[in-house]
């Protein structure tokens, strides 16, 4: 067994081109439609429920004191809730968008790869 020559041919195959298939191509439009509504959604509903977080704290006392500080806890804390409800419509908004901005090229090359099978 050369080993020599099994490490040269793994070298040459990270250096060789690499071929773009239509399903890759398809997979990347795919995950381009859908990140921002990914990325979105992710950080704004972490925000929000740290927003929540913070107002429970408040109002329960655990931070701050007095009847100020559970009033703020309050109006923080449904802050924080009207943020965790409204962040899965605005999610579903934004993966219609790119769903309908990169949709014609996915059915195209959707349509393109079944049709060579």
């Amino acid at each position: 067994m050369n080993t020599d020559k099994i490490y040269a041919e793994h070298i040459a195959n990270e250096y060789a081109p690499k071929e773009t298939t239509k399903v890759k191509q398809l997979k990347k439009l795919d995950n381009k439609a859908k990140l921002p509504a990914n990325v979105f959604g992710y950080t704004f509903g972490i925000a929000s429920a740290l927003v929540l977080g913070v107002g429970m704290c408040l109002a329960m006392k655990v931070i701050g004191s007095g009847l100020g500080g559970m009033i703020a806890g309050i109006v923080i804390g449904v802050i924080g809730i009207v943020g965790c409800a409204v962040n899965y419509p605005l999610y579903g908004k934004l993966l219609a968008k790119g769903k309908a901005k990169y949709g014609s090229d996915i059915m195209r090359l959707a349509k393109e790869i079944s049709e060579e099978e």
